[in-house]
């Protein structure tokens, strides 16, 4: 997401063979001018630019325009310019007028949207061109590979990127937070499920009615958009011991996914909001803030506690950094339901391929732009992507990549690092090595690793984690051997062929669970259980189980595909 990921699911149309593609812009292999040259970078002889655009709607917010030192370094090593485009509402709009027109960027990041794209015969397959042009895609890849192609019906590649490859988890992506400020004003109380959550919450908000001069604000969630599934509906999932699947979950007895919001345990997750709510303790502007007004609410540090993933209100706790007021940053805690559960944030789930970068049938140089991705692949890429440029953001000490001081410090403390160097930009959803992932001198491609991480965190924050007896975060949470690793990867992942009627139906579950949640959560406790049950009812209306059933088969045949 992603989530989140982040996280939703797609639409699209059918697909064109990649020598149609060759033949039909005149680009014959053999004749092909642009090959890259041994010992040489330049993609081109001339230089040339690529259009690109993304369907992920929050990428935009870090981008540098193609201007920054690193996508200028870029530039002056392979003669190539990017000219990106993000995604503004809703994506899926922007895809089915390319869809439908056939006119494309050359590149495209269509994100759980992609089956448009494929649907259409607008991606060209990759196969060919990464055997004869892709060494470096190749080697980046390896076994992986095999992971990336599409499905049980089309194995054929047609994007690159997600996701990063020999990734280490260090931190927690999703959690429930509370301010720091809080949990030292309480001693550093044992918090370990939403019961003691609550209890600390509504402690410190009768201790403190008010926060500079404004009224302290419990507990907020955001429901803006597709973002409702982040802070809203995923965790009702988390708190009920299930992995982030996206929409789905992955029931071993029955060895069967269903939608999670059918799960009678996540219903009494709602029940809690619907009471957070009833005594005053869930902001009342929940339902209605923009993006932008949850994120300014935060950063006025009035805020005590959140529901969300890091990347979802990281923006607004650096700008509490800025202000010098980290201790109303956020600690981040794996809170469930009850102890029978266990926060499943680092359930193993293996390589899970999925979606990536795409080259389209509107590209006039296909073997140009695989060249590129393959480029992108090399080592020097990856650690110009990671680290910036060797002596100006970086240096190599006792033949180890750091930081220097004022890039350590910008990366830290500069919610405008990003787009102010490039350092990081191109790490999704480009193809590339995770962090933790080491190259052939043992040094880390990623400038994020345990250490680093732990160099990062305020002082509040090593406060916190120190009360607790752990150095990260993700210490806190259950590890990774308290889960089996699932055969298909990530559930989110599986893209639903766009002309089926299970596509149909999942956007109207869609539509009815952003009406039917927020009208249970605020409803007077006495009706929950009646909503609740309109609830489910329209969902099964809706073709709930028509769409379960298909998706178990996408499942099989993604278990299928890469047993093979």
């Amino acid at each position: 997401m992603l989530e989140s990921k982040k996280k939703l699911l797609a639409l699209g149309m059918c697909i064109i063979l990649l020598i149609s593609l060759v033949s039909g812009c005149n680009k014959k292999i053999e004749e092909e001018k642009s090959v890259q040259q041994t010992g040489s970078n330049k993609i081109s002889e001339t230089p040339m630019t690529f259009s690109f655009w993304s369907a992920d709607t929050t990428a935009g917010q870090m981008d540098d325009g193609f201007k920054s030192p690193v996508s200028q370094k870029i530039k002056e090593l392979t003669g190539v310019t990017l000219e990106k485009d993000f995604a503004v509402g809703d994506p899926r709009e922007k895809l089915s007028f390319m869809a439908a027109s056939g006119e494309y960027t050359d590149l495209v990041y269509a994100v759980e949207y992609s089956n448009i794209v494929v649907d259409a015969g607008g991606f060209i397959k990759l196969d060919e061109l990464i055997e004869e042009y892709g060494p470096n895609i190749k080697k980046l890849y390896g076994d992986n590979l095999a992971r990336l192609k599409y499905s049980e019906a089309d194995p054929s590649i047609y994007f690159l990127g997600l996701p990063t490859v020999g990734e280490v988890r260090y931190e927690p992506e999703s959690g429930f937070e509370l301010q720091h400020a809080l949990l030292k004003e309480l001693g550093y109380p044992k918090i370990e499920t939403l019961q003691d959550y609550e209890d600390a919450i509504k402690t410190y908000i009768e201790k403190y009615p008010e926060i500079d001069g404004k009224p302290t604000i419990g507990m907020s969630v955001l429901a803006d958009d597709w973002r409702i599934k982040i802070s809203v509906t995923n965790p009702a999932l988390f708190a009920t011991g299930g992995p982030d699947d996206g929409e789905w979950y992955f029931n071993k007895d029955t060895g069967k996914a269903q939608i999670h919001l059918t799960r009678p345990e996540e219903k009494e997750y709602f029940r809690w909001l619907n009471h957070m709510n009833d005594i005053g303790l869930l902001d009342p502007e929940s339902f209605i803030q923009k993006y932008d007004q949850y994120q300014a609410k935060i950063a006025e540090g009035r805020v005590l506690a959140l529901a969300d993933s890091k990347w979802n209100y990281v923006d607004a706790e650096q700008a509490l950094v800025a202000a010098g007021i980290a201790e109303r940053g956020y600690a981040q805690l794996p809170l469930v339901l009850d102890k029978s559960y266990k926060f499943a944030d680092f359930r193993p789930a293996g390589y899970s391929g999925g979606y990536g970068v795409g080259i389209t049938t509107s590209c006039k140089d296909p073997i140009a732009a695989i060249k590129f991705l393959d480029w992108m692949c090399t080592d020097e890429a990856q650690i110009l992507f990671r680290w910036g440029i060797e002596g100006e953001h970086y240096d190599v000490v006792d033949g180890k990549r750091q930081f220097n001081d004022e890039t350590f410090r910008a990366w830290k403390e500069d919610a405008d690092f990003a787009t102010k160097t490039g350092v990081g930009v191109y790490s999704w959803p480009w193809p590339g090595y995770g962090n933790g992932a080491l190259d052939s001198n043992g040094d880390y491609y990623s400038p994020i690793f345990k250490q680093s991480i732990i160099d990062t965190y305020t002082e509040p924050e090593k406060e916190t984690l120190a009360a607790y007896g752990v150095e990260t975060w993700k210490e806190l949470y259950p590890s990774e051997d308290n889960f089996e690793p699932t055969p298909f990867g990530v559930l989110w992942l599986i893209n639903i062929p766009s002309d089926s009627e299970a596509t149909i139906i999942m956007q109207k579950y869609d539509e009815i669970t952003a009406k039917r949640i927020p009208a249970a959560i605020l409803a007077d406790p006495a009706d929950f259980d009646g909503l609740w049950e309109i609830y489910q009812e329209e969902l099964v209306d809706a073709g709930i189980h028509e769409l379960e059933e298909e998706f178990n088969k996408l499942i099989e045949g993604k278990t299928k595909l890469w047993s093979n």
